[in-house]
């Protein structure tokens, strides 16, 4: 009985969501589903319409928010954003959780950690891995990084969100992992874009073009895959066997787009960058390396 009783309390521990775009409306919904008291507050108030007809309860002001709840979950467009919202309810902080899952930069993410620390709260950074119309589904998942003791506090309550991937005690670490699966997605759109730019050029629609470039955008994640494990393992341990492609060979091909976008009139932005890690890598005498040799260059830049 005690155990029903524990599962049902955690169930409905009550949650207030601050910020009412796509995000917090799709985690508001989320939160709800399980029958657990979410409270919500958003500058423009008329945003919490659709979530308050479905059971959210909408808060006058951001300290009524977190007077709501133990446990208060930030989407809002960065951390500048939640300081302008909570500055004035900094009173109302002490003894609450900050769940932000707002996207900055690391380093503005353990300062945010450190500002809720003095104000008597404890912070979780998170990551949101899907679009708003996949939160909550089988499909979801979060990463989170902070104090262990107040992830393993909080996490069944945020489940609904979608799986909790814990990262480690650093605030930082979630918003790095965050920002850095946002390069690979950010980076791919913008080169099929590109690519699709090329191809229009031949005559080639976009409904004709991206079936195509899709294909190969889905055979890069396999291709890779497949030697996974030992690809991590020769990154880890600083080697480039160069056995089934080049520095060389690939910077030739970053050579010819560069060309190709050039004598089209295409921005060269992107091609040109690419190309730039090519010639860092066979510059320092490493065009017989696997191409995994452009991270050194990379990692000379940061």
């Amino acid at each position: 009985m005690n155990a029903q009783r524990n599962a049902t309390t955690r169930q409905n521990t009550a949650v207030t969501v601050i910020g009412l775009g796509p995000m917090g409306q799709a985690m508001t919904r989320a939160l709800l589903a399980p029958g657990r008291p979410v409270t919500v507050w958003n500058r423009t108030a008329s945003r919490a319409d659709g979530v308050v007809a479905e059971g959210a309860t909408l808060a006058a002001t951001p300290g009524g928010a977190l007077e709501a709840s133990d446990l208060v979950v930030l989407s809002l467009t960065d951390y500048r954003a939640m300081y302008d919202i909570l500055g004035g309810a900094t009173a109302s902080l002490a003894g609450r959780t900050l769940v932000n899952l707002s996207s900055d930069t690391p380093d503005r993410t353990r300062e945010a950690a450190n500002w809720a620390a003095g104000h008597g709260a404890d912070f979780l950074t998170g990551g949101v891995m899907v679009p708003a119309p996949m939160v909550g589904t089988e499909a979801s998942y979060v990463y989170y990084s902070g104090p262990d003791r107040v992830m393993e506090k909080h996490r069944t309550a945020l489940a609904p969100l979608g799986t909790p991937r814990y990262l480690g005690d650093d605030p930082g670490l979630a918003q790095m992992m965050y920002q850095a699966q946002l390069t690979v997605f950010l980076t791919t759109l913008s080169a099929l874009m590109h690519a699709t730019a090329m191809l229009g050029t031949a005559g080639l629609k976009a409904s004709e073009a991206l079936p195509e470039l899709l294909s190969t955008a889905d055979s890069i994640g396999d291709m890779l895959r497949a030697g996974e494990e030992q690809l991590g393992t020769a990154l880890d341990a600083g080697e480039h066997p160069g056995d089934l492609s080049t520095v060389t060979m690939m910077g030739a091909t970053s050579d010819h787009i560069v060309e190709t976008s050039t004598a089209l009139g295409l921005d060269l932005a992107l091609p040109r960058a690419v190309q730039a890690h090519y010639r860092h890598a066979i510059e320092n005498g490493h065009g017989g390396d696997n191409w995994t040799r452009v991270i050194d260059s990379i990692r000379r830049r940061h």
